[in-house]
């Protein structure tokens, strides 16, 4: 006896695609980093007070605090601000982000470059989600608020 079995599917707002991707960005981020504490020369760049270029002190940490809570609160942002604030924002922001991360990424560890990479993609599905917005059609626009779930009435 043989059934077929045809599953729905729902399309996904795409806000929640863009704090999806804000989400996984950030534990990428966060394991890329955590990561790097294995190393000895990591470890002992911290010990020297130092990380990269940069002296490790008040400013940096707090730097850093920014850096970090940026894109944490983007995830919640992306769902709750106005459409036109939030389109500009991730496509800012995510774009801004991205060129930190892959400059980040110069002349370090395979799985640091892994990481980065992994990042940046996550972040080009922020503004790709952000920047391809569907557009309301007129007659979508005029349906009534109960026909705008149909799926006979399009956006393009």
């Amino acid at each position: 006896m043989s059934a077929n079995t045809d599953y729905q599917d729902y399309r996904i707002n795409p806000r929640i695609k863009i704090a999806a991707l804000w989400a996984s960005m950030m534990f990428v981020f966060v394991s890329v980093d955590l990561f790097s504490l294995y190393r000895g020369d990591v470890r002992a760049d911290i010990e020297a007070g130092k990380i990269a270029v940069f002296s490790i002190g008040q400013g940096y940490l707090l730097g850093v605090t920014i850096y970090v809570i940026l894109p944490s609160l983007m995830l919640f942002l992306s769902l709750v601000l106005r459409m036109r604030v939030m389109r500009m924002a991730n496509i800012v922001l995510a774009a801004l982000y991205a060129v930190t991360v892959v400059g980040s990424a110069v002349g370090e560890w395979t799985y640091f470059i892994l990481g980065s990479l992994t990042e940046a993609a996550l972040l080009a599905g922020v503004v790709y989600y952000a920047w391809t917005w569907p557009r309301v059609t007129h007659a979508h626009a005029l349906a009534a608020p109960e026909d705008q779930s149909r799926p006979d009435v399009h956006v393009r």
